[in-house]
């Protein structure tokens, strides 16, 4: 029988926002042929300059660009370069740069936006390559619809995007109606230094859980993975009601999430904290107590570095007056009110507040400026951590210096950022990379303890 003819290699066109949200973006195409259209360098190159977070991504791809091409000539650019990936021997696919061309055809969109210059050259592309399947790939929906309206096949960038429906993304916890224990067969349980250790078979729904996740059931019992082997894995018998009261610089959980939340704050073997929620759920007041708590009680750590993603910080921040730390206060006013929730019940909240800023060691710093650097002994707290894309979260978090730990929070139901959904969000990404990690863990805070008036504001709004 005649083999069945094999796919026939795509043409990827490449949208500026894709090289900005993964400036390694060129390498993940396989086979098929990469084209970077002029319009598109001449938009990385007016935005590369500045301190910004998308001038370093828009420097990073440039270099990438030129890495991948190399000495290559005019005509070999045009007609492909090889690109060579580190970790595969035969080069795959090929990198060309497209020129700008005239159209002599009245079908074209008018050239005074970029978007629709790029559009053009495709449908120009598109009429000389009849034989091949020309594809823009773009993080702008509206850019998308244009070039489908056009004629010219659109996609979003997938790569990073681990989940296909944001609802399977992990809660940090499973929880189980009735008692938990009415679903297991055989337990094995040790006790050693005071701490009770469950040892279960891994079968159905315990297949499922991760290091660090909690067990949570209608009777009260709440358990911890600690370990997890091929077969089996260790539950650690967590007392719910130590959890519940557990008081960390005044503040007590509210409910049995903040609870172990707080659990997974305060483990020092735990170096990557992420919890999610939504607005008025209490990730910023616990992760503000458990930082204050850690480095003027215990001084487990020497200082808190506190950072968010705003939409609009990177070119508002140097309009505003004052030292770095002046000019981030406004953007992490979450953070001082949350400190004065924290100290609504002294006889003068205004000069706690003031004694804790003056002695606690609390930096605000711009994502600008944690680029390049290494915090040693610290913890990181990065707010509204949605808004960030795979790539920067991963720049963050490699700053992390020994002893150091991140805590990340956010709420993917409010992404501001234009080209991000829940989807794409690094914080979604962070989390599905990090499930499996031993050394960190994630909590979805339930409800909007904030008052009466937010939660019903949440529901029915």
């Amino acid at each position: 029988m005649p083999s069945a003819p094999q796919e026939r290699k795509k043409m990827y066109v490449l949208d500026t926002n894709v090289l900005i949200h993964d400036p390694n973006a060129l390498l993940n195409f396989e086979e098929h042929d990469v084209i970077i259209p002029m319009t598109v360098l001449e938009e990385l190159d007016s935005l590369k300059s500045g301190k910004q977070a998308v001038a370093a991504d828009c420097r990073q791809a440039i270099r990438n660009i030129d890495k991948l091409l190399g000495d290559a000539t005019p005509k070999d650019i045009e007609r492909g370069v090889p690109i060579v990936r580190a970790r595969k021997a035969d080069p795959l696919g090929t990198l060309s740069i497209l020129m700008s061309t005239e159209h002599s055809s009245n079908h074209a969109l008018p050239e005074h936006l970029n978007d629709n210059k790029i559009i053009n050259t495709l449908a120009a592309l598109q009429a000389r390559n009849t034989d091949r399947d020309i594809i823009l790939v773009s993080k702008d929906i509206n850019m998308r619809l244009k070039a489908r309206g056009f004629g010219v096949e659109a996609q979003d960038y997938h790569n990073d995007q681990l989940l296909d429906d944001i609802d399977l993304l992990p809660k940090g916890y499973r929880e189980f109606s009735g008692s938990f224990w009415d679903t297991i067969n055989k337990v094995e349980t040790v006790q050693r230094e005071g701490v009770t250790e469950h040892i279960l078979r891994r079968e159905e729904e315990l297949a499922k859980l991760n290091i660090n996740e909690f067990v949570l059931d209608e009777q009260g019992f709440v358990g911890k993975v600690v370990d997890i082997e091929e077969d089996r894995l260790v539950l650690q018998d967590l007392h719910q009601q130590d959890l519940l009261n557990r008081e960390v610089w005044g503040l007590v959980p509210r409910d049995i999430y903040q609870a172990v939340a707080l659990n997974l704050l305060m483990d020092p073997d735990v170096h990557l904290v992420n919890l999610t929620g939504s607005a008025g759920s209490g990730k910023t007041i616990l992760a503000l107590a458990a930082c204050i708590e850690l480095t003027v009680a215990s001084k487990t750590y020497k200082r808190i570095i506190a950072t968010r993603s705003t939409q609009g910080l990177d070119e508002d921040i140097g309009f505003l007056p004052g030292t770095e730390a002046e000019k981030m206060e406004p953007w992490l006013g979450a953070i001082v009110d949350n400190l004065e929730a924290l100290h609504e019940d002294d006889e003068n909240m205004t000069a706690s507040v003031d004694y804790i800023l003056s002695k606690v060691p609390l930096h605000f710093k711009s994502l600008n400026y944690i680029r390049g650097r290494s915090f040693q002994h610290s913890l990181i707290i990065i707010d509204e951590s949605q808004n960030l894309t795979p790539h920067q979260i991963k720049t963050i978090i490699t700053r992390a210096g020994n002893g150091s730990k991140v805590i990340c929070l956010g709420n993917l139901a409010q992404i501001d950022t234009p080209y991000l959904s829940g989807l794409s969000s690094g914080l979604t990404y962070m989390t599905e990379r990090f499930k499996g990690f031993r050394h960190g863990g994630h909590i979805h805070l339930q409800g909007v303890p904030r008052s009466a008036l937010a939660e019903f504001a949440e529901a029915n709004l």
